[in-house]
């Protein structure tokens, strides 16, 4: 299994980086059905100046569509950066069997570093999560960014922009 997740998460991690082309924070996701990828998705909050633009929304509506049935049993989302609340409200609504993270997100997660959406036991619905799958990866991308936002920002302030 390990294998096959890894496989996935290479092409979550390529959606987040087309989130860092756009210079949004790049965290990507893919939704798979009976081993196929059903839809992709990356953030584009400040792009399409919306909150609701997170990877895991975009690729449930999509996944969704493809599906013709809001409910997605039987589908994995594979995302980077472990889910915020309204993208692990999503995920529990769409009836998901599985979520794999690449990194947690010890600020903003629930998907088990502030709370566990998840597997609220008191839910209709609990999700299978794996986290740490290509942590390393997932991790640097979101440090590079956030270091590299921090350099632009100092200089910004120092040339008076």
């Amino acid at each position: 299994m390990q294998i096959v997740d890894e496989k996935y998460m290479k092409e979550a991690i390529k959606q987040a980086k087309k989130a860092y082309a756009l210079d949004e924070t790049p965290i990507g996701c893919v939704i798979v059905y009976d081993g196929k990828i059903l839809s992709r998705g990356y953030n584009r909050r400040n792009t399409d100046k919306n909150p609701l633009a997170h990877a895991e929304i975009t690729a449930i509506r999509k996944a969704s569509r493809k599906m013709g049935d809001w409910r997605l049993e039987g589908c994995t989302m594979y995302v980077t950066l472990e889910p915020c609340q309204m993208c692990a409200g999503a995920i529990v609504q769409s009836r998901m069997d599985r979520v794999v993270i690449g990194c947690m997100n010890p600020k903003a997660g629930c998907a088990g570093s502030i709370l566990n959406l998840l597997q609220m036991d008191r839910f209709n619905h609990q999700v299978q999560i794996e986290t740490g799958v290509l942590e390393e990866e997932c991790s640097s991308l979101m440090k590079r960014f956030f270091r590299e936002l921090r350099e632009r920002k100092k200089k910004e302030k120092r040339s008076g922009i």
